[in-house]
């Protein structure tokens, strides 16, 4: 003979796989705090190179997939094909700002690349802010658009001794910096955004930083340059490719915008 379950215990039971049930699809649906995702990521390419417009953005666009390009003002590739510069901005890629001459200290060693006149610890403050204004007015120009967000570069945070972006802070949502790491949607530094940077790296790299972030439940900004070619520093294209495969396979879970939206995003829920 089998036990009799009195009627108490019946609901007992129901109740426990009701809770069980209402546990589990909540544990589905939490951490996804980045626009309804686990995380999300932000596809970065700095220096304005001719491999941007002629592989990397066609590639993001047939994976649906949306970009941000740093553009240095004065780079020939910018003044030489701002028509298709302006048809990756209405396709929905971010140009952001890269400065006009790409100043970086020369002071520091390893920086036999600098020139004098693209040598930062020779800057002053005011003309640094002036240059990054005079490419904010050519960037909408080219897009029209009134917000952006900015990039260092090569990492350089100060003019000898000052925090240049305290001067400009106001005209970007966001500064997206070198330093790698994870953080918190509360948390953020805007004046100083945490990337990785990429050489050599492969996909599945690339994929392992993507799902450290998701098990964080935080975002992640790759730093790219050349894709394929035309700068020292590089990913193979296919390896390019691989990583915008997996990102189109996860949208689900995984958010992937330009900086400028996913910064505004984090301003507007920072302290929700």
């Amino acid at each position: 003979m089998y036990p009799v379950i009195n009627k108490n215990l019946k609901k007992t039971i129901t109740a426990g796989i009701i809770l069980f049930s209402a546990v589990s699809i909540f544990a589905q649906t939490e951490n996804r705090n980045w626009n309804g995702k686990k995380c999300a990521v932000v596809l970065t390419y700095d220096d304005a190179l001719n491999i941007h417009l002629d592989k990397v953005i066609p590639m993001l666009d047939s994976y649906q997939l949306k970009g941000t390009f740093y553009l240095i003002g004065s780079s020939p590739v910018v003044s030489q094909r701002i028509s298709e510069w302006r048809t990756a901005a209405k396709k929905g890629h971010e140009l952001g700002n890269h400065t006009l001459n790409h100043p970086c200290d020369g002071s520091l060693s390893g920086r036999d690349f600098v020139t004098s006149e693209t040598d930062l610890s020779k800057y002053t403050v005011v003309r640094a802010v002036n240059e990054i204004r005079i490419t904010n007015t050519l960037l909408k120009a080219i897009d029209g658009k009134d917000e952006r967000t900015f990039a260092y570069p090569c990492g350089d945070l100060t003019i000898r001794d000052t925090l240049y972006y305290n001067f400009i802070k106001n005209d970007f949502l966001a500064a997206r910096g070198v330093s790698s790491g994870y953080s918190a949607l509360k948390k953020v530094d805007f004046s100083n955004v945490n990337s990785f940077f990429q050489n050599g790296s492969t996909a599945e790299q690339m994929i392992a930083q993507v799902e450290e972030a998701e098990k964080k439940g935080s975002f992640i900004v790759f730093l790219f340059h050349g894709v394929g070619g035309e700068h020292a520093l590089n990913i193979d294209l296919e390896e390019h490719r691989k990583l915008l495969e997996y990102l189109k396979k996860r949208k689900k879970d995984i958010w992937t915008a330009p900086m400028v939206d996913v910064a505004k995003f984090i301003r507007e829920n920072k302290n929700k």
